[in-house]
């Protein structure tokens, strides 16, 4: 069995040890390998995309949970597209974009259930 590697570590220019290897450009090493992405995003300007995100935040400032958020923020964009949803419940609620495809798709899912008698 061979010796496992060590990790050494390096000071920065601020004099911050980070471990050598580390990304510090503040993205994960996938989101940064996955190839061109759409610089200008989804836009969240509209008038009730930031209606959302302010009730979204609104719910995490009064000790909401996460979901509670979505929740409320679905019901103001239901109608906008998938990729503006997901921007602003990771603005809104705080969430990783991949958790804010699985909160619309719960979301949306739910309300299908909703509409149906």
């Amino acid at each position: 069995m061979g010796k496992k590697p060590t990790e050494s570590k390096t000071a920065d220019a601020l004099g911050e040890e980070t471990q050598v290897g580390e990304n510090t450009s503040g993205e994960s090493a996938l989101d940064s390998s996955e190839g061109p992405t759409d610089a200008a995003g989804p836009d969240l300007t509209h008038p009730s995309v930031k209606t959302a995100i302010q009730a979204g935040q609104k719910v995490i400032a009064d000790g909401g949970t996460k979901a509670d958020a979505a929740r409320a923020m679905f019901e103001i964009i239901k109608d906008e597209p998938k990729e503006v949803i997901v921007a602003a419940f990771v603005v809104g609620a705080t969430l990783t974009e991949k958790g804010a495809l699985t909160y619309w798709y719960n979301c949306k899912r739910k309300a299908s259930k909703a509409a149906k008698p």
